[in-house]
């Protein structure tokens, strides 16, 4: 469970990764660039990555990510160059220009797209670790879920039947305070959504969701238990969003001293600063991070640009499973 510094340093490569990335993402936007829905995951990197990082994609792993998990999309192997053709429409991105967002697949590298924000991932998780269970595979599934996701009917019983089931599945409750507009007091009478997964007989762990060390050794614990048969984990990570719902939500419903206690709280920050007191890194290694993101984004953002739209007559084949999408392999952690 314990990270070396190449590992430690790894994380901040992609949590950097991940902020730089949705920061070009949104330049692309008020360029008029990316039509559409912008979702970012600023303050909420750690979760994603610090969660995605304990998988293990030699066991077959898979992960479904929410909106805000670019972060655990890339740690799983997904590449930059693909996320930007993705949202640019190009003729070779994993939708093939067809569709947006984190709404890219590649089950060969272990990841699903959004299917739906709602519960449902935590259903089609569920058939997948079942499959991999008709076919002796000890590979674990990890989905994500939204406080507001936690209210809906089928979050429900998808965690219902995956304790029942005892499936080999991490579930990571990403409590960001606010469903769109709508604040958690206002959705919910308790105060940690792990008491929903106690009336499962599911345990639970609650995190602070904005220390990566701390998410990945929750993670670690529930991939393991995962693995050894011990059935579903459910991980609360207490975060915040620290930007609307997307990109046309000014937040302006948030208070600003709410914004400002948790702008002390960023994960980036709050991560570097524990490697130099650590002595596990220093200013020049944290520097070297840095440019290897701007020479990652720069490289992948020319390449997406340069890729081709799509042809019209393309918008019908796709349909059946053997018209299969252009692949570009990823490197993941």
């Amino acid at each position: 469970m314990d990270l070396d510094k190449r590992q430690q340093l790894e994380l901040l490569f992609f949590m950097r990764l991940t902020r730089s990335l949705e920061d070009r993402l949104d330049n692309l936007y008020k360029q008029g660039k990316i039509v559409g829905g912008l979702f970012r995951s600023l303050g909420q990197e750690a979760t994603a990555v610090g969660s995605a990082y304990a998988l293990d994609k030699h066991q077959g792993d898979i992960l479904s990510p929410l909106t805000r998990d670019l972060g655990a999309l890339l740690v799983i192997g997904a590449l930059p160059r693909e996320v930007f053709a993705n949202y640019l429409w190009r003729a070779t991105s994993l939708s093939r220009g067809r569709d947006q967002n984190l709404h890219i697949t590649d089950l060969d590298r272990g990841f699903i797209g959004t299917i739906s924000p709602l519960g449902t991932l935590i259903a089609v998780m569920n058939g997948v670790l079942l499959a991999k269970r008709m076919q002796n595979k000890k590979s674990v599934g990890m989905v994500y879920i939204g406080d507001g996701g936690t209210s809906t009917g089928a979050f429900h019983e998808a965690a219902n039947f995956a304790a029942v089931q005892n499936l080999p599945l991490v579930i990571v409750g990403e409590n960001n305070s606010y469903a769109y507009t709508t604040p958690t007091t206002k959705q919910m009478r308790i105060l940690n959504l792990a008491d929903r997964a106690k009336a499962y007989g599911m345990p639970s762990e609650i995190v602070d969701g904005n220390d990566v060390m701390a998410v990945y050794r929750s993670a670690c614990r529930a991939v393991d238990r995962a693995r050894d048969g011990g059935g579903p984990t459910f991980i609360e990570a207490k975060t915040f969003r620290m930007r609307g719902h997307a990109a046309h939500d000014n937040q302006s419903y948030v208070p600003k001293e709410v914004l400002d206690q948790w702008t002390k709280r960023d994960p980036i920050t709050h991560f570097e600063k524990a490697l130099k007191e650590k002595k596990v890194a220093g200013t020049a290694d944290i520097d070297e991070v840095k440019k290897r993101v701007e020479a990652t984004l720069d490289a992948d953002l020319e390449w997406a640009e340069s890729q081709p739209s799509p042809a019209p007559g393309d918008a019908l084949g796709g349909v059946y499973a053997e018209d299969k999408a252009p692949s570009v392999r990823g490197v993941g952690k």
